[in-house]
């Protein structure tokens, strides 16, 4: 299974990516205390996160790798990349159920770390996902955000976009006015929502039947479908469409920083799964289990956790997204009036609390076959 919320901007790291990075797989280097090697969303590669850490470890060698998948970096892991990487950021399930029982991620520091937790946002200061079942701290959360649908609030209302939630796209005054952002993964969710359905739990037997019909409507009233995010919201703007499934703060960010606020990610006011109908992903960076480990990698953790750092985190590599860390007002005091309007944080911690945790889909294999076929025809 692949996780394509970042499926335009995935892509190799700054200086060089895994070329930079190739040769050092294999045997660990000795003295790895002068090297950091980072494994990663798009983000934490950016110069602007990473020469401020080199500038105040002069002679280390900081490098850092962007995935286009939890499971592609995951995998890396498993193949024995243990050895090579020192951090690894993905999204909130992984660390508690597969990382860390498969001992590829180590405890942190609770001394160093938990102190962190209190200047966080409120709903991350006990944040049970960082926390594996025997009580370690095995991740700190950073960016996070709300992902749904978004729509064009100069034609369909923030309000009624709410109130209608996935049915918005089931309605026949919908047809050929909407587009379907192709990250595969997140349609498979949101189809199961749409469905009525818990996507995280086993879906089988008569509700099947009912993702398949619902896959197939939501491709048969689809007027455009695309992987690229920016040419989505451009066709929102431009009245092409009046919304599209699939998005969130994550791919409005760009539009709304610019100034095309009325693009606006929408978190349905209620839905099938315990009375919620939308999701949030959240990323957690852990420790990797290297046998030869750097002191960096908790030196580096620790940094990110800074004003200036969660900033650069927030801001950078075309898409704007919240930080845990703005519960700290040293954090906050650098986001101007511009910038928190583009992540929507006047309606954040609302929208978080009609979301659900991102989590595996149960049935992946199964729906994403029938997914396959619905668009294809």
């Amino acid at each position: 299974m692949t996780l394509s919320r970042r499926k335009l901007l995935g892509r190799a790291a700054a200086l060089g990516g895994a070329a930079a990075l190739g040769p050092l797989v294999g045997p660990a280097f000795a003295n790895r205390n002068d090297q950091l090697n980072i494994l990663c969303w798009e983000g934490y590669n950016s110069d602007a996160i990473l020469d401020p850490f080199r500038s105040a470890h002069p002679g280390s060698t900081v490098r850092a790798e962007s995935g286009t998948s939890d499971p592609d970096m995951i995998n890396k892991l498993r193949a024995g990349e243990i050895n090579v990487w020192d951090l690894i950021n993905v999204n909130q399930p992984w660390a508690r159920d597969q990382l860390y029982p498969e001992s590829l991620i180590k405890p942190l520091n609770k001394e160093r770390f938990m102190p962190h937790f209190e200047r966080m946002l409120p709903e991350f200061r006990d944040y049970p996902l960082a926390f594996a079942n025997d009580g370690e701290l095995i991740g700190m959360p950073q960016r996070y955000g709300p992902f749904s649908f978004v729509v064009n609030t100069d034609v369909i209302s923030r309000g009624t976009a709410e109130d209608q939630g996935w049915n918005l796209f089931l309605d026949a005054a919908m047809q050929g006015r909407y587009g379907v952002l192709t990250y595969d993964n997140w349609n498979v969710i949101h189809m199961c929502l749409t469905a009525g359905l818990n996507p995280f739990a086993k879906v089988e037997g008569a509700d099947i039947e009912r993702f398949r019909s619902t896959a197939e409507a939501i491709f048969g009233g689809a007027k455009l479908l695309t992987d690229d995010l920016v040419a989505m919201n451009t066709a929102l703007i431009n009245g092409e469409i009046d919304a599209y499934f699939t998005g969130g703060t994550y791919t409005a960010s760009p539009a709304r920083y610019d100034g095309a606020t009325n693009v606006r990610g929408i978190t349905p006011n209620s839905g099938p799964v315990d009375g919620k109908g939308g999701v949030v992903w959240i990323e957690l960076t852990s420790a990797v289990n290297n046998p030869d480990p750097s002191v960096l990698a908790e030196d580096f953790l620790d940094y990110v956790q800074g004003p200036e750092a969660s900033k650069a985190v927030a801001f950078t590599e075309g898409t704007y997204n919240p930080v845990s860390q703005m519960g700290n007002p040293e954090v906050m005091a650098l986001f101007d009036a511009e910038e928190l309007d583009a992540i929507q944080m006047d309606s954040l911690a609302e929208e978080m609390a009609r979301s659900l945790d991102y989590e595996v889909v149960a049935s992946y294999d199964t729906l994403i076959d029938i997914y396959t076929q619905a668009r294809r025809s």
